[in-house]
Parts: C-alpha cells; structure tokens; sequence
C-alpha cells in the first residue's frame, strides 16, 4: 500500500512544480495515513487534505481568502472519498472575519444556519492534518500568543498559536494535538512531529501538488488501528481484567523513542485510558488496591520505567490527573525473545497469592508484580 501510494504521488506531481505549491505526506511509521495539498498567493490559500481512518476515507477542502496576509473569510468542505458531499451534514462551511468579529454560516442543502461571534482577526477552525494554513501563523509575528479559532460546529471559542519548544522547532497551540512544526526561512512549513501526542503521526513536505482524487482512488480505509484487547487471570474465584488499546509498533522507535519518549506519561495502550478492574485486594508495591476499578498509566525513564495506579476512571487515554494517582512501583525491564508489534499485556499467576503484568512492545517487556489477599 505504502509503495503505491508513492507511486501516485510521484505520477500526481507536476514536472515543474509552481513555487507556492506544496503538499505533506502525513506517516504513521511506514503507512500512510494522510495527504494534505494546498496552493498559495498573497491573495489565498486553498488546499485539499484526505486521510485515511478506520471504515473510512475522508476529505476536506479549505479556502482561505487574504488581504495583507489577514485571513477575511473562509469556506470549509467535508467530502467522501468520490469528491460528493457527505450525508445528512453541511454542504459547506462559511467564515466571513472582520476585525472586531467573525460571522459563520453552516449551510445545508435546504437551509442556513448563521452565527455571530465576538471574535477579533480570528481563523476557523481546521481539522487534523489540514496543518498548512500554520504558515499564516507563523508569518503573523504571533507565534508564542493565541489567536482566536471559530469552530465548525457549536459556540465554543478556541484558540491557535505557535511557541517555542527548543531550537527551531515550535509547539501548536490549542486544537487536539499539540504538534511539533518546523518551518523555512521562507515561512514554509517543512515538518510536523507528533511524538508526544496520541497522534503520533510524522508530516513531511514535498514540493509541487497533488491530484487527491487519484490518490482517493487507490486509498483504502486502515481498519482499527489500535483494537481493544482484554487480559485476564484468575485467582481462586476472583478475576483481574486489564482492558487496553493495542497500537502497532509499525517500524518505529519503542521505549524512549518515538511511541514511549523519555519521562513523559503514557496512557500504557491507546484511545481510551487503560483499566484495571479487580475482584481482590492487591498489593502492587506500597499499594493496596482493595476491589474496584482503576486506571493504568506508564513513565519510562532513564532511571526506570514505572506502572502508575489512578482513581480516575472512564476517561479518553489523554486526560490524566496526576492528583488522583494512587502511586506508582517500578517495575522490571527486560528485553522480549523476539520482536513484539502490537503492545500486549499479559497477567500471569504465578501461585494461588502472586502474580505478574508484563507490558509488552517492540523489543523490551516492563513487568510488575503484585500479591493477592
């Protein structure tokens, strides 16, 4: 798939490509996952960006209309992967921004919705991997300050800006992901890096355009990227369940790398937070978990890597609040007797009172163990 798909983009680019031409190929290790095409002037910028998630293709067409390099008013469009609108939703979205407020206009095929918003100089509000428009951002001078979002839908003001994260590279500000970007001296973005977001997907900039709907053609939906799994062992009548998301490690760097990087907080799976319910009291470390429900979380460190117990439960795997840790233990690192793609978890009974959780991926295992009462 990966392999076809260059094939097109190298068919869909133009021998010479026009200077404010670009696309960014969005990767989650060796898959393509996105493809964002987009043209510039210093009266618009208008793109196309199509992705690839679960059962579907999905594409989203933008036009941004400039004056003096400010965005005066917008039109967003939600496509199937033919190019034809999407059903039962909004043919468009329409944005018209002054400076002292923005006006949105959701149209249907029979009818308009109209919403003011007591917003300066703000912009709209783009979907994941519609990063290019960032280039307006970056030539604002407001990089480490907010500038106001109009969402698509609902009446929630957000915000969107870049700040410093080190060296050359900047953070996004606001939105879902918090992505790493890198531009040219020209103003172009060149890179995006998602390494200590839930999307750890990777943009990279090619020159010149690219036809979507060839690329529509040969796209095909990824499936679940990350299912869910359920691991279990048994103690006398009382059971332990561990339910978690099993990403794929997809030729990428595991523990300290890309997936787990040092020190940050893991959600020790995907999507939602990893749980653990138990029908024992356990005692994990200096913890006693009497019977209930908790939820996972995982540091790796230079130091160590280590298993973090929360109250906190029923949550997406992104909102974790280290006031409701109940501790944390370290546990053991070892490498695996070969290569582990999709992160695993394994409980093991290793008596009628002792047991072990061995977390899984790439080529290393962390393991904890734990007594029962």
């Amino acid at each position: 798939m990966h392999r076809s798909l260059l094939a097109a983009l190298a068919l869909a680019l133009p021998f010479v490509a026009r200077a404010q031409d670009g696309s960014i190929i969005y990767r989650l290790g060796h898959d393509t996952v996105a493809i964002e095409t987009f043209t510039r002037s210093p009266s618009q910028f208008k793109g196309e960006m199509i992705s690839r998630a679960g059962t579907a293709i999905a594409r989203v067409q933008y036009e941004l209309a400039l004056a003096n390099g400010r965005v005066t008013s917008a039109v967003i469009r939600r496509r199937q992967a033919d190019g034809s609108p999407v059903p039962n939703n909004p043919t468009e979205v329409r944005f018209t921004f002054r400076p002292d407020s923005a006006k949105r206009e959701i149209v249907w095929r029979d009818s308009t919705q109209t919403q003011m918003f007591a917003a300066a100089n703000a912009l709209p509000v783009l979907p994941v991997y519609a990063y290019a428009p960032l280039e307006l951002v970056y030539a604002s001078g407001t990089r480490r300050d907010s500038i106001v979002t109009v969402p698509l839908a609902g009446t929630a003001l957000g915000f969107t800006g870049l700040q410093t994260a080190g060296g050359d590279t900047l953070r996004i500000r606001g939105g879902v992901y918090p992505m790493l970007t890198r531009f040219d001296r020209d103003g172009r973005l060149v890179y995006t890096d998602g390494i200590y977001t839930t999307n750890k997907a990777i943009g990279t900039r090619i020159g010149g355009s690219v036809n979507i709907d060839a690329v529509a053609r040969m796209m095909k939906p990824t499936g679940v990227l990350s299912p869910r799994a359920t691991a279990y062992a048994g103690f006398g009548r009382g059971p332990i369940f561990i339910n978690y998301g099993r990403p794929a490690v997809r030729e990428r760097s595991v523990w300290g790398g890309v997936l787990v990087p040092f020190d940050t907080i893991w959600r020790t799976g995907a999507n939602e937070a990893t749980h653990l319910a138990t029908s024992k009291t356990i005692v994990l470390g200096d913890m006693t978990l009497a019977p209930g429900l908790y939820t996972l979380w995982t540091q790796h460190t230079r130091n160590g890597t280590y298993l973090i117990v929360n109250r906190q439960v029923g949550q997406w795997g992104t909102d974790y609040n280290p006031a409701q840790d109940i501790g944390r233990v370290k546990m053991d690192f070892a490498r695996t007797p070969e290569h582990v793609e999709d992160f695993t978890i394994t409980i093991r009974a290793m008596g009628a009172t002792r047991g072990a959780i061995d977390f899984a991926w790439g080529d290393s295992v962390a393991t904890a163990t734990f007594t029962v009462r």
